[in-house]
């Protein structure tokens, strides 16, 4: 699953078709979409740093697992540790508030029958998840390998 292909559909889902605002149940699968693009941004990482970028240089199984094995409440609380997260690129830092913003919003579209989105709201979302990815992608190896292995692994303190 590509995180930009996502990020194109919020943004269809967004703007809706023709003038006019798009239907509430548009824009709330859009802000689910948006976070989903991260979090599908974030389980690629994981799964090319730890188990190889590439089908001819990786155990396909094992890239599965790595993928799969992010958890959203995990990622959202090592994200809010800022004494931690202080320490990375100011790219993965910027990537790690979105992420937590982007959850947040996400259970309220999906959760909150009394939340309500507006349309110029979503689509300024998107854009900036899409950005952040983008930045996201660019950050050094060592640096998103670093991150991954840190929303992956418990942290041990003895």
């Amino acid at each position: 699953m590509q995180s930009l292909d996502l990020i194109a559909t919020a943004r269809e889902l967004a703007e809706g078709v023709g003038r006019g605002r798009p239907r509430e149940s548009n824009l709330r699968r859009a802000v689910s979409t948006t976070y989903y693009a991260l979090f599908h941004c974030l389980a690629e990482c994981c799964a090319n740093m730890l188990a190889g970028s590439t089908p001819a240089g990786r155990s396909q199984p094992a890239w599965r697992q790595t993928y799969r094995a992010l958890q959203h409440s995990t990622v959202r609380n090592r994200c809010r540790r800022q004494d931690i997260i202080e320490r990375f690129p100011n790219e993965i830092q910027e990537f790690a508030k979105v992420f937590v913003d982007m959850q947040s919003l996400r259970h309220s579209a999906d959760y909150d029958p009394d939340a309500t989105f507006h349309k110029s709201k979503v689509v300024h979302d998107i854009t900036d998840a899409e950005d952040i990815i983008n930045l996201f992608n660019s950050v050094p190896r060592r640096d998103r390998r670093a991150f991954a292995i840190y929303v992956l692994l418990d942290i041990r303190r003895d």
